[in-house]
């Protein structure tokens, strides 16, 4: 479905046109054609390759969807493809953006993913001396507008690990749900670790020594997205290792637990085998025993299967054992 379409003309918009009308446009010197699709059908993105005489392996890409982030240079033109990551029932659910640029036309094409960019619009619109630099400075304007809707969702996987690692020492906390939370945690990390990694390699091609001719004069900009990236692919490596450490700390806590469990029951059993014995033994039946003639020898039986097992709660007890 096509979004806009719209015409600038030196940094200023000039009209929004129609499809068919984009060719007559890119004829014009510093015009740039700005066009923004959502989940485009197949002759809708088969029209615009022809308008824009688009690479047929680019557009291919673009057309199957699921790819890796990247950018990538086709002649005078870039590729790039980037997730647009949005929360969804506590889950994340992972869309994509493939632009295409070229020295006088941008063409955004947004797949499974609900909000667009119309703020970036807006932003370049309201800079019209940075939006002459053409369609530079709108695929940096497109790019950062994805890496930083990364930092809230990151921030997000940081505090609910602060509160698993809380869980994982209350007196009343479950082993079992904190190692379910804790790989839920890590799966939505990795997530945004796919996204931002390949990302990261991508746009050091256009902060390196050769920058396409499309970026000239824009790799300050591109930096400060590369320096975002950065910083998002090292609070991502940081909450990893966290995540690692939770599970083996809380592991050990279930260990733990086993452990006292098992020396619980090895007291109580050990209560249990003192008056068994005795009891065992009378119960033996031989017809020449001490004290089986004796009016005492019950209650005196009794009272050391009382006082043995009395003696042995004590020193379970103060070995903390019970």
């Amino acid at each position: 479905m096509l979004i806009n379409c719209i015409v600038y003309q030196d940094g200023r918009k000039v009209a929004e046109i129609a499809a068919e009308e984009i060719h007559e446009y890119l004829r014009r010197p510093k015009a740039l054609v700005w066009v923004a699709v959502h989940d485009p059908a197949a002759g809708e993105l088969e029209q615009l390759q022809k308008e824009f005489g688009l690479h047929p392996l680019a557009v291919e890409d673009a057309q199957r969807g699921h790819q890796r982030p990247k950018i990538e240079e086709y002649g005078d033109a870039l590729f790039a493809v980037l997730h647009i990551i949005e929360p969804v029932d506590g889950d994340f659910r992972v869309g994509e953006v493939a632009i295409f640029a070229g020295p006088n036309y941008v063409l955004s094409i947004r797949s499974h993913a609900e909000k667009g960019f119309q703020e970036v619009r807006a932003r370049c619109e309201r800079e019209p001396e940075l939006l002459r630099q053409g369609a530079g400075y709108v695929l940096y304007a497109l790019m950062d507008a994805v890496v930083d809707r990364y930092f809230p969702l990151l921030d997000q996987l940081e505090d609910e690990l602060e509160a698993i690692e809380q869980h994982i020492f209350a007196p009343a906390g479950s082993p079992r749900a904190n190692i379910e939370a804790l790989y839920v945690l890590k799966q939505r990390l990795m997530i945004m670790k796919h996204a931002v990694a390949p990302l990261l390699e991508g746009v050091s091609t256009l902060t390196g020594g050769r920058v396409p001719a499309l970026c000239e004069g824009m790799r300050e900009y591109f930096r400060d997205v590369s320096d975002h990236l950065q910083r998002l692919n090292q609070t991502a490596d940081s909450i990893r290792e966290t995540i690692a450490t939770a599970i083996s700390v809380n592991l050990s806590m279930i260990t733990l637990q086993e452990s006292e469990t098992m020396k619980r029951l090895a007291a109580y059993a050990a209560l249990v085998a003192v008056p068994t014995m005795i009891a065992g033994i009378y119960g033996m039946n031989f017809q020449h025993m001490p004290e089986l003639s004796w009016r005492y020898g019950y209650q005196l039986a009794l009272l050391l299967m009382a006082g043995l097992d009395g003696y042995l709660f004590y020193r379970l007890r103060k070995a903390k054992w019970l």
